[in-house]
């Protein structure tokens, strides 16, 4: 679960990652810039420029992310790649939905970061209509006042009762 992590992690933060592992060669950075397409260059410059109008603090976070994205072994980097992309072809509002429920996800506690990561994981697996029936679920359960909620939870731990 911890590769779900470091794939929300890479998600948040892919402007300064690769889209692909860096090559196995000892190629330098000029020959890699000379192999790139020039639409290729010119989204790296951008990146790039982004990067530099970042704060301090925030660059050094995002090195210390690639660092340890250098670090990863390639089958840990495919799978989390492999993620990033499943994740990038969700609707627009499915996204939404996600990276809200991420902003929260950075404050909980880890038990229910395990919990939250397991489900997560499971939404990006699952099919459309799933995603859409759980994501409608929670927009409805959202929009309940606190007492709406705690009313339902109650209930459905009566239902739920083993005798």
């Amino acid at each position: 679960m911890r590769v779900l992590a470091a794939a929300l992690l890479v998600a948040f933060a892919a402007p300064a990652f690769p889209q692909t592992a860096p090559p196995a060669s000892a190629e330098t950075a000029r020959e890699r810039w000379e192999k790139l397409t020039p639409e290729q260059r010119e989204a790296l410059r951008q990146r790039w420029q982004a990067f530099q109008e970042l704060s301090p603090g925030r660059q050094a976070e995002i090195r210390e992310r690639l660092e340890r994205w250098r670090a990863m072994p390639p089958a840990q980097r495919d799978e989390i790649l492999a993620l990033w992309k499943a994740f990038r072809q969700l609707p627009p509002d499915e996204r939404h939905d996600i990276l809200q429920l991420f902003r929260r996800f950075r404050e909980m506690s880890p038990e229910r970061q395990a919990q939250v990561q397991s489900i997560f994981q499971k939404l990006v697996q699952s099919p459309p209509e799933v995603r859409q029936h759980y994501l409608e679920n929670l927009r409805t359960w959202r929009q309940l006042t606190p007492a709406q909620r705690e009313s339902l939870k109650e209930s459905w731990q009566k239902r739920h009762e083993r005798p």
